[in-house]
């Protein structure tokens, strides 16, 4: 029984890129089908493919480096929003990551979806996640 999913998911990314590993697999849910599919949308995994079974079902993630220095196209993976403190964010205050550099995942009333994604539909929710 894991009590935190996404940041389990997360914490594998994390372990696979320091690991300097193509490909991950990791035990599949709806929201985290949704994070991967964002991930793949701007650019920082290669490619993903879900692997149905009978009990959960997993994701198998590749992951992206770059060909000449090796570096990961993911420097940094951070959990915002936690089972023990969540944290909201209206339309107006979604938080910027670098800059704007970097990409902030909201779980929000329309999906989940990219802090660049809300502000154009004018949603706020749920901080879930921060990438760079």
């Amino acid at each position: 029984m894991n009590t935190d999913p996404i940041a389990d998911y997360l914490t594998r990314v994390r372990n696979a890129i320091k690991a300097n590993k193509r490909v991950v697999e990791i035990p599949a849910s709806n929201i985290k089908k949704e994070i991967t599919k964002i991930l793949l949308e701007k650019g920082y995994i290669l490619n993903y493919k879900f692997v149905e079974d009978k009990v959960q079902g997993s994701i198998k993630i590749a992951l992206k480096y770059d060909a000449v220095t090796n570096k990961s196209a993911i420097t940094s993976l951070k959990r915002a929003s936690t089972p023990g403190l969540r944290r909201y964010s209206g339309s107006t205050e979604i938080p910027r990551v670098l800059n704007g550099l970097g990409i902030c995942i909201l779980s929000t009333s329309k999906g989940v979806m990219s802090d660049k994604e809300a502000k154009v539909e004018n949603v706020g929710g749920e901080v879930i996640c921060y990438v760079y």
